[in-house]
């Protein structure tokens, strides 16, 4: 909002009315040890003509590199037709939807999301979106331990090769809820989970596995086995997977004897553009059994006295909104705008065009990894197979490379070093549809030149 409201006046009128002297008398319930007394990274307030030019600055800073990073951010084409009718003022400036009566179309639109989730999961029910892929994971743990009532322990055994900040954040949202997770190793040749390392916790008292397809490296997980394991132990299967994938990829419905129980993941990758971070929207499906441990909204389908097919939010507590103390949910409210454009998005390329995407998107990432690969110092780093993330090894430091790439204006990678530093100098890289074999001699040839100074130096 351009201004605020509110003159001095209006406050003072407004805590004269209530019967108290200032604003911090309404936050005297809370123990001053608790109070943050500055926010000293916050800086000094400006004009809307400064802000406006600092968000200007700010824009352009991520427009012009020619990007290889991916780690749950992917840069795809968005059609132009998206956000043209995604930023229309039905869409745009909707409120929530709680008066069914009002919002029709609205509620229209999320209950084609819905179904659209569910047939690109092979689940039976979605929910209305999350904040984010991180978040939803913890939602699911959440809801498994609710879910799964055969389990006490409320342990959940993780893969070793999840993204590490989707780990840190179901791991933060859950530590009040006494869930403890353990993490299995990943195969130092495949970087995957083999199944054979599930043996050791055969036998004991599981709530859920939680495996990333593909996971965090871009390897194709042994899911078959792993969701068969799982359910063997009476765990809960929770999937965490990239949608684009799901238009080559089994769907986890379809996982093993019985499928998944529970999926989520990040649906940036369907038609939001790479923003410095956000805002995306997390995904979450399950199967009907579970729905009544479901976190967030629902939008079901019915009719009318006369008979005429209307939408209305349903199966959802008052709880969930208001007595946030007995809700089954962190959130009430999600990414809405998101939600809307990924529908447009998936309503736009269908079936083919999504698995068009997804194809090409995988034939140059392996055309990217075999042009780098074939310069002096660089290998592939594990032998499975991929989607459109893959992970190199190089001979030297890998942060001093990335800078000197990205003053060429190109992104390189995420250097793994920080978060994996057992893979040596390792660097994940990724390509999309977006990237033209042009591009990726470009890559390769800039490298090559930076590869070859340092040796002659």
């Amino acid at each position: 909002m351009p201004f605020i409201p509110h003159t001095d006046d209006d406050v003072g009128k407004m805590l004269a009315e209530i019967g108290a002297e200032s604003v911090e008398d309404l936050f005297d319930e809370i123990p001053g040890e608790l109070r943050i007394k500055s926010l000293d990274r916050v800086p000094e307030a400006v004009s809307e003509m400064e802000i406006a030019r600092l968000m200007q600055d700010r824009s352009r800073m991520d427009a012009g590199a020619l990007n290889f990073i991916g780690a749950g951010a992917y840069e795809h084409h968005v059609p132009a037709a998206v956000w043209e009718i995604a930023t229309r003022g039905e869409f745009y400036t909707a409120y929530t939807p709680y008066q069914a009566e009002a919002s029709q179309g609205t509620l229209q639109l999320i209950y084609e999301y819905q179904t659209m989730m569910t047939g690109l999961t092979g689940m039976e029910v979605s929910n209305a979106s999350l904040y984010d892929g991180a978040s939803a994971l913890a939602e699911a743990c959440l809801m498994a331990v609710r879910a799964n009532r055969a389990s006490k322990s409320r342990r959940i055994l993780v893969a070793g090769a999840l993204h590490p900040m989707y780990r840190q954040v179901a791991e933060v949202i859950c530590a009040a809820q006494e869930i403890e997770f353990i993490d299995l190793p990943f195969c130092p040749e495949g970087g995957h989970s083999a199944s054979q390392a599930l043996d050791e916790y055969s036998g004991e008292d599981l709530t859920a596995v939680i495996v990333q397809q593909p996971n965090f490296f871009g390897v194709l997980e042994e899911v078959d086995a792993i969701s068969d394991w799982a359910r063997a132990q009476k765990a809960l299967t929770i999937a965490v997977v990239n949608p684009t994938s799901l238009a080559l990829l089994t769907p986890p419905g379809e996982w093993g004897a019985h499928g998944a129980d529970i999926v989520c993941g990040e649906g940036q990758p369907l038609g939001i553009p790479l923003s410095s971070g956000g805002p995306y929207f997390g995904f979450l499906t399950t199967r009907l059994a579970l729905v009544r441990q479901m976190p967030g909204r629902l939008v079901g389908r019915t009719v009318d006295l006369d008979g005429k097919r209307g939408f209305t939010l349903t199966l959802q507590a008052r709880e969930q909104h208001i007595r946030r103390s007995k809700a089954t949910s962190n959130i009430c409210t999600n990414q809405g705008l998101m939600v809307t454009a990924a529908t447009i998005y998936m309503s736009l390329l269908g079936a083919e065009g999504l698995a068009r995407v997804a194809a090409t998107a995988h034939r140059r990432t392996g055309e990217l990894c075999a042009a780098l690969c074939d310069l002096p110092g660089v290998e592939r780093v594990f032998n499975r197979p991929f989607f459109h993330e893959v992970v190199v090894r190089l001979d030297r430091p890998i942060a001093p490379l990335l800078d000197m790439l990205a003053e060429q204006g190109v992104f390189g990678g995420l250097d793994l070093t920080a978060s994996h530093p057992q893979l040596g100098n390792a660097l994940l890289l990724c390509a999309t549809e977006t990237k033209s074999e042009a591009d990726i001699v470009r890559y390769r040839d800039l490298l090559a030149e930076i590869i070859g100074q340092e040796r002659a130096a």
